[in-house]
């Protein structure tokens, strides 16, 4: 119940303050496993990639923010706490089990936020999961969140956020040779690249 109340509201607010809207939402894998991988620009992001769902999905957050009042919520909006930058193996086991149960997971290849709203390069973490995972890895870019709430911006201010849909990401092209931390990278760098390939089509 408190899930679809947060995500009823953020489509509201997405969609009076942001004008939000999604293009290419045939993309949108609704049921079944899969890897939701999207770049990372503003604080708004976790609610315009959920806004764009009408099923639920999961979400990642580090795990600093689960204190007090969060530390309650967070979990209960299908939010997990994870440190990926730091190689957390037990978010990972998790993620990918929520995955191989047919669950949809959002995650941001980035780590964190873009300082200047471009693409930044992704951890090799982000690979790790995509090559265990085992789902289809589709990718959502965000166009317009940046200038709606920049990272070092204390407020957001109102304009257009539209997310865009892109098909599964392909990895059939890396070299059978890359292994271990080179191919989790190179799955990651797959991934940055289906990002950059994505256009805003007005």
């Amino acid at each position: 119940m408190i899930y679809w109340l947060v995500h009823t509201l953020a489509r509201l607010v997405s969609r009076v303050c942001f004008r939000h809207r999604v293009l290419h939402r045939e993309f949108l894998p609704e049921s079944g496993g899969a890897l939701i991988v999207a770049n990372h620009v503003s604080y708004l992001d976790p609610s315009m990639v959920g806004a764009c769902f009408r099923n639920p999905i999961y979400y990642l957050a580090r795990k600093s923010l689960f204190k007090g009042f969060l530390g309650w919520l967070l979990p209960r909006i299908q939010v997990i706490p994870v440190d990926l930058g730091t190689g957390d193996l037990g978010s990972m086991k998790r993620i990918l089990r929520l995955l191989k149960e047919g669950n949809r997971v959002l995650i941001f290849p980035e780590g964190t936020r873009s300082p200047d709203g471009t693409l930044q390069a992704a951890e090799a973490g982000v690979g790790f999961i995509i090559a265990k995972g085992g789902v289809p890895v589709v990718p959502l870019r965000l166009f317009g969140a940046h200038e709606c709430w920049p990272r070092k911006a204390r407020w957001p201010r109102p304009g257009r956020i539209t997310v865009v849909s892109g098909p599964a990401v392909d990895f059939s092209g890396l070299s059978a040779k890359l292994t271990g931390r080179d191919y989790y990278q190179a799955c990651a760098d797959q991934v940055m690249s289906a990002l950059a390939a994505i256009r805003l089509e007005d």
